[in-house]
């Protein structure tokens, strides 16, 4: 044979082993979710990551797990619904029970993953769970996930969980979050004019993170809400009760009215009219559904725009979890290492998509149908509207530290995000939700804490930051909404009175981490114009200054802009005491 031949003949074995090899690792063969007076909610505000690229070569791409079953490790099951924040758990199990080869294996965890879409029957099953410990230590734990912006309505379970002698824990530790997956999706004139959507109703699984999208929505751009989804409000956005968020975007789909009772200011006009689903808030498969389907809607906000809302929270019982800390700090160690997988590593992302196809059991949705809208996609819809469809986030171990805080100059994000939801659920539904348990009874970073010290000088996936350029303008308002801070007359120092409404402020934009600030400063025409107009910037960088110094993380630089308008643009007449009042004020601008 020819040197020439042998060359060839050499190409071709080395290609035929790289391929086969590959092939063999993909398969796994070789490594083995009366009438009432509408409401105007206060402000509601809501770090931001990559995935599927290889831009962090410090995290070499490990053997995938296998696809037989283990038969060792401690027994949990994990109840999911179908959502693809869940990515890295998927690969850390390797199937929809933990496979041999997995980082759940290597951590001596026995976990079996199962779909469960209802809520209410995840609280039931926590609560059997407790009473089964409670006759037989042995039990195996349960874990479920839900959104974390929805954990303040879930924690009503905590009476019945008491009764059971324990009560509600966070596992410290989230897997991923929504990234645009969950929406709020309406008639396109809601984008240029929130105001047209009053008098209409969106379809939701009420007190739940897919409505507090909508319920945001609407506190920061000053629309009242109809807390009653049984009447129909003209002068308010109505809600339109579903089952869960696939019977959401049914309702639009079909078209089917519902026959309610007209109220007005909160008073019953004894009037019967149909009402229709307008809009949707839901996430994928719903948006899917709604584009390919029906269309009409396209997306007026999304997870993408309040990127802190809805991380994925995994919860237990304490009884559980004070009985399992070496089998938490496993689990919350599996997570972290196929976190950076995912991140860093198409196959893995790949192979997690494969896993969720199995362990979401949808006939017609194979991985790649959940890889597809994982990483977010415009598509037309059946009208030719493009709209963005799908849209989530793996989160590694860097990214949890900066959730709760644990990073240098941090704050502890979903610290803000659960009092903000859990305030505005309360107030809309105070007989729903008289009360929700305090975060501090639910949430210990002792464990996350320790894993970070362990964690130090080992190679990780960067956590994703949003960057800011200073001089980037607001070229899409999310939402506008004057701000009563009060300072000092004739100063930029704040009044006593202040503090309150700033902490609210912080807490509103800290949720809201992707979302440029734009903070507008005004005054009454009292006084010269020249100084009106210094001190009107004075008081607008006295709030820039004082959210920086609050949590640099959280506003870095060039995310908050100021801007002067000294007396020039009064919301009311300067010749009352009221009038000026309201002319003395901070306008917040959210968008990108």
């Amino acid at each position: 044979m020819t040197t020439r031949g042998k060359i060839v003949i050499g190409a071709l074995i080395v290609a035929l082993l790289y391929f086969g090899i590959n092939k063999l690792i993909g398969s796994g063969l070789l490594f083995k979710k009366a009438a009432t007076e509408s409401v105007l909610l206060n402000s509601i505000e809501l770090p931001t990551q990559t995935a599927g690229t290889r831009t962090n070569q410090a995290v070499p791409l490990a053997p995938l797990p296998g696809s037989t079953p283990t038969e060792k490790g401690a027994p949990v099951t994990w109840e999911v619904m179908a959502w693809n924040s869940q990515m890295a758990g998927m690969l850390a199990n390797g199937g929809p029970r933990t496979t041999e080869g997995s980082s759940m294996a290597a951590n001596g965890i026995n976990l079996q993953i199962v779909r469960q879409d209802d809520v209410a029957k995840m609280q039931a099953d926590l609560v059997k769970n407790a009473l089964d410990m409670e006759q037989n230590p042995e039990t195996p734990g349960l874990i479920v996930s839900i959104m974390g912006d929805g954990l303040p309505a879930f924690s009503a379970v905590q009476s019945q969980l008491e009764k059971a002698g324990t009560g509600l824990q966070i596992l410290p530790y989230s897997c991923g979050k929504s990234f645009g997956e969950d929406k709020l999706m309406g008639p396109k004139e809601w984008l240029d004019n929130p105001k047209a959507a009053l008098g209409k109703t969106i379809a939701c699984y009420l007190r739940d993170g897919d409505q507090n999208i909508a319920l945001k929505w609407c506190a920061d751009n000053g629309l009242k809400v109809n807390p009653d989804e049984t009447t129909y409000d003209p002068e308010a956005v109505n809600f339109m009760a579903a089952p869960d968020f696939l019977a959401a975007a049914e309702k639009y789909i079909t078209g089917k009215p519902e026959q309610r009772t007209k109220v007005v200011k909160g008073k019953d006009t004894g009037v019967k009219v149909d009402v229709p689903a307008d809009a949707v808030a839901t996430w994928t498969p719903g948006d899917v559904n709604i584009a390919k389907q029906k269309g009409g809607l396209v997306n007026i906000v999304s997870t993408k725009d309040y990127s802190n809302q809805m991380p994925n929270i995994m919860v237990t019982t304490k009884r559980w979890y004070d009985a399992h800390t070496k089998e938490v700090e496993g689990m919350m160690m599996a997570l972290a290492v196929a976190g950076d997988q995912v991140k860093s590593h198409p196959e893995a992302l790949s192979r997690a998509a494969d896993i969720s196809a199995e362990v979401y059991g949808d006939k017609d949705k194979n991985g790649g149908y959940w890889l597809r809208y994982y990483k977010g996609v415009s598509e037309a819809d059946r009208t030719g509207e493009v709209v963005e469809l799908g849209g989530s986030k793996a989160f590694n171990f860097a990214d949890n530290l900066a959730l709760f805080g644990l990073e240098e100059g941090g704050t502890n994000v979903y610290a803000s995000v659960y009092k903000t939801f859990g305030d505005v659920q309360h107030k809309l539904y105070p007989k729903e939700l008289p009360s929700y348990v305090p975060l501090d009874q639910m949430l210990d970073l002792n464990l996350l804490k320790k894993l970070q010290s362990q964690y130090k000088g080992k190679a990780i996936a960067p956590a994703d930051k949003q960057q800011f350029a200073a001089d980037d303008e607001i070229r899409r308002s999310v939402s506008k909404r004057a701000w009563n801070i009060e300072f000092e007359t004739g100063q930029s120092t704040f009044t006593p009175a202040a503090e309150r409404d700033l902490n609210q402020l912080f807490d509103d934009l800290v949720v809201a981490g992707r979302l440029k600030v734009a903070v507008h400063g005004h005054t009454d025409n009292q006084g010269d114009p020249q100084k009106n107009q210094q001190l009107s910037e004075d008081r607008a960088l006295a709030v820039q200054q004082w959210l920086s110094r609050k949590s640099s993380s959280a506003f870095p630089e060039g995310r908050v802009q100021i801007y002067a308008h000294g007396a020039t643009e009064p919301l009311a007449s300067n010749a009352s005491l009221d009038g000026r009042a309201k002319n003395r004020r901070v306008e917040i601008v959210l968008g990108n």
